[in-house]
């Protein structure tokens, strides 16, 4: 898990979902690289033509992570964040 200098956690995509209670809303899930925390961000599609990017890792604030207590999404989080990690740079549009 990397920290910035303003004291904000790297989180790393790990899954995208679209919601089954509300149409045209997707579900990101940021998780740091040891699954310990996740950071999770709706997105409403206003459009086909919506442009805003999801990129492969966020910087956010500790306040905002949420404790991932089951054990095998934790190791699912960590999995999929280190993959993440490994293979893209931060900025890289996922």
């Amino acid at each position: 898990m990397a920290s910035t200098a303003s004291d904000t956690v790297r989180v790393w995509l790990v899954e995208r979902t679209y919601s089954d209670d509300e149409q045209n809303l997707i579900i990101l899930t940021y998780a740091t690289t040891d699954g310990d925390r996740y950071f999770r961000k709706e997105r409403a599609l206003t459009s086909f033509t919506d442009a805003r990017e999801t990129t492969a890792a966020i910087d956010a604030e500790p306040g905002n992570l949420g404790s991932v207590d089951d054990t095998e999404l934790q190791k699912q989080y960590a999995t999929e964040a280190q993959r993440m990690a490994d293979v893209h740079d931060p900025d890289d549009v996922i």
